[in-house]
């Protein structure tokens, strides 16, 4: 089986012509045809079903353009990867961050720059909207984004990554604060301190949707403002609650504030790395994202 083959017959599956198929691929019709039945004599099963007025895929033919489609898909990915390895002098990787990433983007940045020593990394912290915004017109190679993503860019493609869960945090002083792992429903009595949702609304959606879920209708505290002064705020002040990424919490000491995860980890953002759909895939950096991904789950459990 060659990659011609498999260009070739995926052309004609999704042209159903073997004329336009070979304009597509700037060849003859003749050798579309040769390169078709070769794969078939290779397979031993008749992908299309030929008359002289259709031309149309088989049973055969339907379950195989998946996989021909894969493997072409993984050819260009190959390809695009050994020209970043090739050519890596002088280029500059703009990519878009959140807050909350934690240790997660440094050892991101460390897996693509083991590979790609010679990219300088700048990294841009910028509201979402904005942050697509530059994606989409090319001010940015690639950014990460949790939760939805506006309609307004669908020249963006996201790529899913491993979600980042929430954690509770509340006084260390509660009785709550006891307790290893804590469900929803228990935080049901304390004021709850969110941002507004026009600053997080994947977040505060999140949230309010699990409480509601878990059966409670959550008290509304004061809205918050940095993350520190709602820490301080809750660590002091009147009984309250809020939630916080994990990875920020492993990196705060805070003598007032109890982390506390959730059981089944309730509460999880999805994360992607947001790419053009008209650029080439970043592959070295999609490669890091998903392979630290993993390894974060290992260094989680």
């Amino acid at each position: 089986m060659e990659l011609r083959q498999l260009r070739c017959f995926v052309a004609v599956a999704e042209e159903l012509h073997f004329g336009r198929a070979a304009d597509r691929l700037l060849l003859g019709q003749p050798a579309v045809s040769q390169q078709v039945r070769r794969l078939e004599r290779e397979l031993k099963v008749e992908l299309f079903d030929r008359s002289p007025r259709h031309v149309r895929l088989t049973a055969a033919g339907e379950r195989f353009l998946p996989a021909a489609r894969d493997v072409l898909a993984a050819e260009a990915a190959a390809a695009v990867l050994a020209a970043e390895l090739a050519s890596p002098a002088a280029r500059v990787l703009r990519l878009g961050t959140i807050t909350g990433l934690g240790g997660r983007l440094d050892r991101i940045l460390d897996a693509y720059q083991r590979h790609a020593p010679d990219v300088r990394v700048e990294l841009h912290a910028l509201p979402v909207r904005e942050r697509l915004a530059l994606l989409a017109d090319g001010r940015l190679d690639a950014a990460f984004v949790r939760g939805g993503i506006p309609e307004s860019t669908a020249d963006v493609r996201c790529l899913p990554l491993r979600p980042d869960e929430l954690v509770v945090a509340l006084p260390a002083r509660h009785p709550l604060a006891a307790r290893p792992v804590l469900d929803l429903a228990d935080l049901a009595a304390l004021p709850l301190r969110l941002t507004e949702r026009r600053n997080h609304p994947a977040l505060v959606d999140l949230v309010l949707a699990a409480c509601h879920d878990a059966g409670f209708q959550p008290v509304p505290g004061p809205v918050t403002s940095t993350l520190q002064d709602t820490l301080a705020a809750i660590g002091t002040g009147t009984p309250m609650w809020t939630v916080v990424y994990a990875a920020n919490a492993r990196l705060t000491s805070h003598p007032r504030i109890a982390f506390r995860p959730l059981r089944g980890g309730a509460l999880a953002l999805p994360v992607a790395i947001a790419v053009r759909r008209t650029a080439p895939l970043p592959g070295l950096l999609v490669a890091a994202c998903r392979g630290t991904s993993a390894a974060d789950g290992d260094h989680d459990s």
